[in-house]
């Protein structure tokens, strides 16, 4: 698979296992093409069955819109009262067990071969991590959540402002790239270090053995469609929702209607999956460095304009309460805090973890990618602590200026949509016009820049690993994950934003049990590594000269 600005790599890079051979009573790992790189043909079930899911849902809520609802929001229930507890569970897991392989013996371990230098610079490297996973949340969400934890508390807390932003970086921060870490750790290593194919089936060779290329592998590939499908539909859907708040506050329409809001997901559509086909991968590139540069600009304006001084004394205090209420948050479940906590976790934690999950697939795909050559540890810090950081500055900035202007009295919470908290932020500060377009335009290349990629990983999914789906392939799965975010929003009328959440918990609660399998193989994977291996050798070899 070939990302923005990258030409296909081909690489003579051996396999670990051709170095250091597996003692012969144990499974030999199939070839794979050099680079992980696959073949382009269509695995016919994994293809089929994923299709066949994707068409049937979308038919379902045509045909039968009242039904599906009542479906989906039971199954939201029933997850939420009895799985709930393993989603947070789980993704605490995750924070751990990244941080045990960073700072372990294992951290040492190359994503690539022995003394293999990194294959882009770290400045290129951190760029491009800032634009893989989080960049149309957080203009969404930049001045919504840590405005709606300071005017409706999460239940048990104290309603502050420190609380508020503890509470939003602990969705944005350590958590969610932890999730992102697990996988592109395991597809990084088991592409690079062992020779795979790119599949998140081919991670669990040292679980699974053969059976990976089997009936279980291909289950593992259609669940990991099905999250990618659903994450990015989710995405494409909030994307909408505010650039239709956005038409509205400048006045370009009166009242953007469900019938508005499908049109602008089908143009949306267009335009990702004509990124993800039209072959111009330097020009997406510069596309999304062109991004990354106007919402620097944009989050300049903001803090010189904006209360300066508030969102300077956000930062250390949101460091803080962070840190001092990381243990309550990671902790708090349906059980902790009364009956308004089940309902309060299902719109916050759980759908943001359900949220990150359901975008591992591709945001795994494009971390690996762009980290051969690096350490297990560097890669783990820089996923994890640069993005963190990254965060904490955005949430600062804006959900500072929001809450200085709820403070001063500028009920913004009660006047605006959570998709217009933004423009009503930007409404009372100087260029209003010009701020909101500027919006406007970066959640339109934000969503473009990164579902153009979520479509080719699908593609790939569905061709064994292929590199370069064909782009018929592509323009299927594109064009279903636009069809799937305009039924959502068309059958969720005024409660779009709640329909969006519901499908992004169902469609990733599978594939959560996918993550946490690939956490028992990925340790198993390295603990078997030639430089592990080795090391534990010599020191064996050590003991038994200190005893003769």
């Amino acid at each position: 698979m070939t990302y923005a600005g990258e030409q296909p790599r081909v690489t003579d890079s051996p396999r670990v296992n051709d170095v250091d051979p597996q003692p012969r009573h144990q499974e030999q790992e199939p070839a794979a093409p050099s680079g992980g790189e696959g073949r382009r043909s269509v695995d016919k079930v994994v293809f089929g069955t994923a299709a066949a899911l994707g068409v049937g849902l979308i038919l379902w809520g045509l045909l039968a819109p009242e039904n599906l609802s009542v479906v989906s929001t039971a199954a939201l229930d029933w997850l939420v009262a009895d799985l709930g507890w393993l989603f947070i569970a789980a993704s605490s897991a995750f924070v751990v067990f990244s941080l045990f392989l960073a700072f372990s013996r294992y951290g040492r371990i190359p994503l690539g071969r022995d003394g293999e230098k990194p294959e882009f610079r770290t400045v290129s490297w951190i760029a491009m991590m800032f634009s893989a996973g989080m960049g149309i949340g957080l203009m969404f969400y930049g001045v919504a959540e840590p405005l709606a934890h300071l005017v409706s508390p999460p239940p048990g807390t104290d309603g502050s402002v420190g609380s508020a932003m503890a509470t939003t970086m602990f969705h944005w921060g350590l958590h969610p790239w932890a999730i992102y870490a697990v996988v592109g750790l395991s597809i990084a290593y088991g592409s690079y270090r062992r020779g795979r194919k790119q599949l998140i089936s081919a991670a669990f060779f040292p679980l699974l053995g053969r059976r990976s290329e089997g009936a279980v592998g291909k289950v593992i590939d259609i669940l990991a469609i099905i999250a990618t499908m659903f994450g990015t539909a989710a995405s494409l859907g909030l994307g909408a929702l505010q650039i239709g708040s956005g038409l509205e506050i400048i006045g370009w329409m009166d009242n953007v209607g469900t019938f508005a809001l499908v049109a602008l997901v089908g143009l949306l559509t267009f335009a990702f999956v004509g990124s993800a086909v039209s072959g111009v991968a330097r020009g997406i590139h510069w596309l999304s460095n062109i991004n990354m540069v106007l919402a620097v600009i944009l989050a300049l304006f903001v803090f010189v304009l904006g209360p300066t001084v508030l969102i300077l004394n956000l930062l250390p205090t949101a460091i803080a309460d962070y840190a001092a209420q990381l243990a309550t948050m990671s902790g708090r479940t349906a059980a902790s805090a009364g009956d308004d906590t089940a309902s309060w976790l299902s719109s916050w934690t759980i759908f943001y973890w359900a949220w990150w999950v359901s975008w591992t697939p591709f945001v795994g795909m494009f971390l690996a990618r762009i980290s051969r050559g690096r350490t297990i540890r560097q890669f783990v810090i820089g996923v994890i602590v640069i993005p963190t950081s990254v965060s904490l500055v955005w949430f600062a900035v804006f959900g500072g200026a929001g809450i200085g202007q709820q403070q001063d009295g500028v009920d913004l919470a009660a006047r605006s949509s959570t998709e217009g908290q933004l423009f009503g932020m930007l409404d009372h500060l100087p260029l209003t016009g010009f701020a909101t377009v500027l919006v406007m335009v970066l959640v339109a290349i934000f969503f473009v820049s990164g579902a153009d990629a979520a479509s080719l990983v699908m593609g790939t999914l569905s061709q064994r690993g292929a590199r370069e789906p064909s782009t018929w392939v592509v323009i299927f799965w594109g064009t279903l994950t636009g069809g799937t975010a305009a039924l959502i929003l068309w059958t969720g009328g005024s409660d779009a934003l709640q329909g969006l959440q519901t499908m992004t918990i169902i469609a990733a609660a599978p594939f959560l049990l996918v993550m946490i399998g690939l956490c028992f193989s990925l340790y198993r994977d390295v603990s078997r590594d030639p430089l592990i291996v080795g090391t534990s050798k010599k020191s064996a070899h050590e003991r038994v000269s200190d005893t003769v």
